[in-house]
């Protein structure tokens, strides 16, 4: 290992690059190496965030990078390729692979491409709890023989095997594991060699890349031969291809699963698991296309009765009618009156449109415990493993309207928060899906903050009001979505996820992500809270409150048969949907929004247009003209869904 100077402002040393699957746990080593000194940033020329640290190993300090999760060196993704990228372009100190144990045959294909790389490497095998738990055992001392790289067990999650990790690292070896491919490759590679650039890999993998039709890495070769060499490369893969009735990169992948599967004879056991646990039966169920429904309407039910019921109802109750309304309020009431001489400051802090009477009642009384609810129980579905059994059960849908089906993940993750969803959307290997993807949560699914609320207005209803709401936005994203699918060229891809086995929550593990996710609610929702009110303050002692009111009478009075107050919840969904669900929450409280209004209010602030971090990130990652081009359809489809929705209730006498 090289040495590194200690000042952690300028490191020189060649960083520590961390890779591995999705799903095997590699943010969280990442997070455990490197403690607080973390920074996220594009890789050059893409979207993808990659997260950047510092470790002390040895006395030393090094750099360390954490990519994005891959299946493959050859990618098929954005992700992927930046994995690629930078383990091409990064001389790198070592290169640390997370697997995960009880899947070692997919880890192994990519430690077989990191050996032919002939870069550093370490090994960790992660998850050995649910491994053991599998009856999977793992031969880690003779895994390290065979490769000839240092091999450590872990358990992540209960920071076990740390220390043996940290030591491993400094380690670091390339593999002297060597394996070949059939005659014809074999001839291909060794015309390629002399051809080839030294770069941070051997030749022997770039030749690879090259075979297998690798398109993402033209650009590299151009930049770094010349003409007649790239003509020479050309015609060898073409002389190659010529042999083989099946693509050059399949017959490689092939070869190379094989050999995992060699080594897996070698150092995995598999015992008799005993049949029939209550786990893996219930496991079982979740995703069973009878019986996964019942327990999704369950784990439904359970979510409206604790989020809408406890926390819009018993705790936005206590917060709102007793903290705010009878200590904080008319406290800052009478503070106000004694400490400012202008009625206007006064009316800034304490009016209609106050600081305090305003934005903090109804993003510390009304939002906060409803969002912190929806986040316990939220982290309790993840730290179970329901989530990805209930997108399991989605894909069953989502696939019906043309989607790939690892598009139901952004989608689920889109309940807790639209902005990262729309960012996570990039694991989609389509440009396509891509799309249709961010239209579909930009649309119609609402995040953590708004649907808080709107299960506390809907909790106040009969569970008709909840159906009808859940149906409308339902069918809309599968009408919007079937629509979309069809309009957009392209195909789906294939959908592949890891199902991890069905566990007892680990209360810790739930307190952290909960308690994370408040301190994002309290650090970036809060202050938006503010500047919302603050906007409405404005604009209503300029007398700009009162116009758009007017003049958007015809649309949320006539056609959406709401009050004219409703327009300013609207108004202010501009800057934050869950602030503007928040303020028919408190027309609901005040009676102002009887059970039908009710319904056509929510349905048209759930599609309503996304807030402004949302919106930002839709330019981000799909463009100005296609953030734009989405919003230009979704603005007027809320109000045309909401206003049919009205005329329709109407039509048939229903009442809510």
């Amino acid at each position: 290992m090289h040495t590194s100077q200690k000042n952690t402002k300028t490191i020189a040393s060649p960083p520590i690059i961390v890779v591995g699957n999705p799903n095997v746990g590699k943010s969280v080593i990442f997070g455990l190496l490197t403690g607080s000194y973390v920074t996220v940033s594009n890789y050059p020329g893409t979207t993808v965030e990659v997260s950047k640290g510092q470790v002390r190993l040895g006395g030393h300090t090094y750099r360390i990078i954490d990519t994005p999760g891959t299946n493959n060196l050859i990618p098929t993704s954005e992700d992927e390729r930046v994995t690629r990228d930078m383990l091409l372009a990064e001389t790198c100190e070592a290169v640390l692979q997370v697997a995960d144990t009880k899947n070692l045959k997919r880890a192994l294909f990519i430690t077989l491409q990191l050996a032919e790389m002939g870069l550093p490497l370490v090994l960790d095998l992660n998850m050995i709890d649910e491994a053991r738990e599998r009856r999977v055992f793992t031969d880690a001392k003779r895994l390290g023989e065979i490769l000839g790289i240092p091999i450590v067990p872990t358990i992540a999650t209960q920071r076990k095997g740390m220390d043996h990790l940290r030591q491993a690292i400094t380690q670091a070896a390339p593999s002297n594991y060597l394996f070949t491919y059939d005659p014809e490759i074999e001839n291909a590679i060794e015309q390629l060699l002399p051809l080839l650039p030294q770069t941070t890999i051997s030749k022997r993998s770039l030749a690879l890349m090259i075979l297998a039709g690798d398109p993402s890495i033209v650009k590299w070769l151009r930049e770094n031969l010349d003409p007649d060499t790239l003509n020479t490369i050309d015609d060898v893969v073409c002389q190659l291809e010529k042999k083989y009735s099946q693509p050059i990169g399949y017959v490689i992948d092939m070869r190379r699963m094989r050999e995992a599967e060699r080594i897996l004879t070698e150092v995995v056991r598999y015992e008799q698991r005993p049949s029939g646990t209550l786990a893996e039966r219930l496991g079982r169920l979740t995703m069973h296309p009878l019986w996964g429904l019942p327990i999704l309407t369950a784990v439904l039910f359970l979510m409206y009765k604790f989020v809408g019921e406890f926390g819009a109802g018993a705790c936005v109750d206590f917060l709102e009618n007793v903290v705010f309304a009878k200590l904080i309020n008319p406290a800052a009431v009478k503070i106000a009156d004694y400490i400012l001489p202008l009625q206007l400051l006064r009316e800034f802090l304490v009016g209609e449109y106050g600081v305090v009477t305003m934005a903090l009642t109804y993003s510390l009384a009304i939002v906060l415990p409803i969002v912190g609810t929806f986040f316990l129980f939220f982290g309790l579905m993840e730290d179970s493993g329901y989530l990805p059994r209930l997108a399991i059960i989605s894909n069953r849908i989502f696939t019906k309207i043309g989607l790939n089906g690892k598009a139901v993940l952004p989608m689920v993750l889109g309940l807790g928060c639209d902005t990262m969803a729309t960012m996570t959307a990039r694991i989609l290997e389509s440009k396509r899906d891509r799309l249709i993807v961010t239209l579909l949560l930009a649309l119609g699914v609402p995040c953590s903050a708004q649907l808080g609320v709107i299960m506390g207005m809907l909790a106040k209803m009969s569970p008709t009001g909840l159906y009808l709401w859940l149906g409308v936005v339902i069918g809309v994203i599968l009408i919007v979505g079937y629509a979309a699918s069809r309009v957009l060229p392209g195909e789906k891809a294939e959908f592949v996820l890891e199902i991890p086995p069905l566990r007892v929550p680990k209360v810790s593990n739930i307190v952290l992500k909960t308690t994370a996710r408040l301190e994002w609610y309290l650090k970036e929702a809060v202050p938006l809270f503010i500047l919302g009110t603050f906007a409405l303050f404005m604009f209503d002692k300029l007398h700009i409150l009162g116009a758009i009111e007017r003049a958007a009478s015809p649309v949320v009075v006539k056609f959406l048969g709401l009050p004219t107050e409703a327009t300013a919840a609207f108004l202010i969904g501009f800057l934050r949907r869950d602030y503007g669900a928040a303020g028919l929450f408190s027309l609901s409280e005040k009676g102002m929004l009887d059970g039908v209004q009710t319904v056509v209010a929510l349905v048209t602030i759930t599609l309503f247009v996304p807030c402004i971090a949302q919106f930002f990130m839709m330019v981000k990652e799909r463009g100005t003209r296609a953030a734009l081009g989405m919003i230009a359809f979704i603005f007027p489809f809320a109000f045309l869904v909401g206003g049919a929705l009205n005329y329709l209730l109407h039509f048939l006498q229903i009442q809510l």
